[in-house]
């Protein structure tokens, strides 16, 4: 896929490259991990058989795939080749008429028909986000309206934090980042986000908090493949040496035994919901 000027050239590498990869072959995995944040955001979109919805960042189709079952009109749109690969196939096997898009959502020309923009965690990457969301604003009717999920802050994410922290002592020391750099935490301070939607055109911005336990792997190993394969740990493993990941592994593990519950290695995880009109 080609990038233009104000596109997300390093988002576009990265999720074309192992991660997207690693999610399309997990993706069962991750959509039965991310399952009560997605029950919850569908229930807040509020999305009819009449809508005309944008899924942004639809990655494997899961959302896409629910919403169309309302009868909605649908098309999911992501920059990752192998996710949305999986979402076709996906849509294949369930004939839904939900439709997919390789294309950067930040920077591609939208017909503007849609009702719905939704998109869970989808949107906290976007290199120039304000210009990102006026180019979205754009893709809306005059009624139409917005919904998305993102994270809060890490430390109020035992989900994220608790490998990491266990794994910290071990690894490279890191760079502070900064908080609005493109990734999974950029959008945790609701007044940031609330400045990026009014700059961008959007009015009555709506953010209210929601958390639920996440179940990482019905048991201890399946959870520490899990974090460390395609969650928090993925990135910061990915060029370590064998004797440091297994060394991080071990310590992980023993974090994560800790959790262990009847439904598996459960942890908690806070998020916003985000809502606004056109």
């Amino acid at each position: 896929m080609t990038t233009t000027p104000g596109s997300n050239a390093e988002q576009i590498e990265f999720w074309n490259g192992e991660a997207g990869a690693s999610w399309a072959k997990r993706q069962q995995r991750m959509d039965a991990l991310l399952a009560p944040i997605s029950d919850a955001v569908i229930a807040a979109a509020r999305c009819e058989g009449s809508d005309r919805v944008l899924d942004i960042g639809c990655g494997c189709g899961e959302t896409s795939l629910r919403l169309a079952g309302s009868g909605a009109r649908v098309t999911g749109v992501d920059v990752s080749e192998p996710m949305l690969n999986r979402a076709k196939q996906r849509a294949g096997e369930e004939r839904s008429a939900a439709t997919f898009v390789l294309a950067d959502a930040a920077t591609a020309a939208l017909t503007a028909d849609h009702t719905l923009l939704f998109s869970r965690f989808g949107v906290m990457f976007f290199a120039a986000p304000t210009a990102a969301f006026a180019n979205l604003h754009g893709a809306l009717r005059s009624d139409g309206r917005l919904c998305f999920v993102c994270w809060q802050p890490p430390q109020n994410n035992p989900w994220i934090m608790t490998p990491m922290l266990a794994a910290r002592p071990l690894l490279p020391p890191q760079p502070t980042p900064d908080p609005h750099a493109p990734g999974p935490f950029a959008f945790a301070e609701p007044d940031y986000v609330r400045t990026i939607l009014t700059g961008a055109g959007f009015t009555k911005v709506e953010i209210d908090p929601f958390t639920a336990a996440l179940v990482l792997g019905n048991d201890v190993e399946s959870a520490v493949e899990m974090v460390c394969d395609v969650g928090p740990l993925s990135r910061s493993l990915a060029n370590v040496d064998a004797t440091t990941r297994a060394a991080v592994v071990g310590v992980v593990r023993h974090a994560l035994q800790a959790n262990t519950t009847p439904r598996g290695v459960a942890l908690g995880a806070a998020c916003w919901i985000v809502r606004a009109n056109a």
